[in-house]
């Protein structure tokens, strides 16, 4: 369908490169000739072409399509064909990678970012038609080795405990709707254990608006939100607090009160000076903007230098402060992050007493 591939092949262009050696090769990439669809079809075509963006997120796309051009670049540096997918032609690729000769690296991709740019070739691959075999002996075994070799721990994000939230809802200025907005979306976030995503894809109520992610009912004893997330959708039930200063159900209350929302997005931008509410959907990094901000301004981690500081908070800080602080059976906290595991949600569990279950003592010693 002629559609559907101009939308993948808009991702897979090259970008535009800086001067080349002299000399140096520089294949042009294949031109891909498609029929013209019947006229009759073109609605259709529309419609799948929506289809195929919502297979992934925006985000994934992004990725995928920097990705590619890294790739096609890299290529044309190295004089070597894109098409058809050569295993060993890949094999070279992620080893630059690891060893930062790809295409304007500073340093070594990380292992993660270099599963990731395997993955987007993978799919860029697919919706041309020409899978690529990662079990080849070319792209696997080597693949490994930079396993085993470069693998690191994981850069986690700090937990954002009770305490802390507390500390950092202290920083917001209750007496303007962005400080309002901001103490609706914080506990919202912590006590849903949402996704930054998540935050700012909810509406006021189901089918207003073609970008949400879900929406949000209140009732006497709490709200349910209906999310839609990776695995599908899943429902969150974020009860009342212990007191209306921390309690999210009457923060968000009080936010769509004042700020006169009753459709569409919860959450959007306020101007001016802090008083007037536009009709646009927040962008998910505003949510780690705010984390970020607020604890900092709260002193979280205050024990640690401030370039540190700074590199610790964002979003998920959000749902690993849920993880790691509520005091219930494990398989509640799965439910309410959205897990499929529970050594997934054992991960986000920070900044707790590791030591509870002590087999040492257990075993005699």
């Amino acid at each position: 369908m002629p559609d559907i591939i101009d939308v993948v092949l808009e991702m897979g262009r090259a970008p535009e490169e800086p001067a080349v050696e002299a000399g140096a090769p520089s294949p042009p990439l294949p031109v891909v000739s498609t029929p013209r669809l019947p006229e009759h079809l073109d609605a259709l075509a529309d419609r799948a072409r929506d289809y195929v963006e919502a297979a992934s997120s925006v985000n994934t796309r992004r990725a995928y399509a920097s990705d590619w051009k890294q790739f096609a670049s890299w290529c044309r540096r190295q004089g070597v064909e894109m098409f058809p997918p050569d295993p060993q032609v890949i094999g070279l690729y992620i080893t630059a990678c690891a060893s930062g000769k790809a295409i304007g690296d500073k340093k070594p991709n990380s292992v993660s970012t270099i599963e990731r740019r395997l993955s987007a070739l993978t799919w860029n691959y697919a919706q041309r038609g020409q899978p690529l075999d990662r079990k080849d002996r070319h792209i696997a075994t080597v693949m490994a080795g930079i396993r085993n070799k470069h693998a690191a721990p994981p850069r986690q994000k700090e937990a954002v405990l009770p305490e802390d939230l507390i500390a950092m809802l202290e920083t917001l200025d209750r007496g303007t709707l962005r400080g309002l907005r901001d103490r609706a979306m914080l506990l919202l976030g912590f006590a849903g254990g949402l996704r930054r995503s998540e935050v700012v894809g909810l509406d006021c109520g189901r089918d207003q608006t073609e970008d949400s992610s879900g929406w949000v009912e209140i009732f006497d004893k709490g709200m349910l939100l209906r999310l839609r997330g990776k695995t599908g959708w899943r429902e969150v039930e974020v009860g009342r607090g212990s007191s209306d200063t921390t309690c999210p159900v009457v923060a968000l209350e009080t936010w769509l009160k004042l700020a006169r929302i009753a459709h569409g997005p919860l959450f959007r931008r306020v101007t001016g000076q802090g008083n007037a509410v536009g009709g646009n959907r927040l962008n998910d990094q505003e949510v780690a903007r705010l984390v970020k901000r607020t604890a900092l301004a709260a002193g979280v981690r205050g024990d640690l230098p401030e370039g540190e500081r700074g590199m610790m908070f964002a979003g998920h800080s959000l749902r690993a402060g849920l993880a790691s602080s509520a005091e219930v059976d494990e398989r509640y906290v799965q439910k309410q992050l959205g897990h499929a595991s529970a050594e997934m949600t054992r991960k986000y569990q920070r900044r707790r007493d590791r030591f509870r279950v002590n087999l040492t003592k257990a075993s005699g010693l």
